[in-house]
């Protein structure tokens, strides 16, 4: 089996969708504290810090509420298709986007 696939027991990020695997996890909820969302979801800690290294609070809450709404957004796709070749457990800094500085 190929080390990036998953058993079909083992859980999956539902951003990147590779392995969870037991290190550098986060909890991301899909609706921000701040607007009131309470439901947490297991995702790679690469993946948690993309997503907030390029939305708001407000633009998570408004329109990037779904994973398919996040998986569907350029920025996120293209990281996703980098983060994909990587092993579950890799980890590495995130810059905020431009796009977000902008704002």
């Amino acid at each position: 089996m190929n080390p990036l696939e998953a058993s079909p027991a083992e859980p999956l990020c539902p951003l990147c969708g590779r392995a969870l695997g037991t290190e550098n996890i986060d909890r991301h909820h899909l609706v921000p504290r701040t607007f009131k969302g309470r439901a947490q979801f297991p995702i790679h800690k690469i993946c948690h810090r993309k997503i907030h290294s390029v939305f708001t609070e407000r633009e998570l809450f408004k329109t990037y509420h779904t994973w398919e709404a996040l998986q569907a957004h350029d920025e996120i796709r293209t990281f996703i298709d980098w983060v994909a070749k990587k092993p579950p457990e890799f980890y590495t800094s995130t810059a905020t986007s431009n796009a977000k500085k902008r704002r």
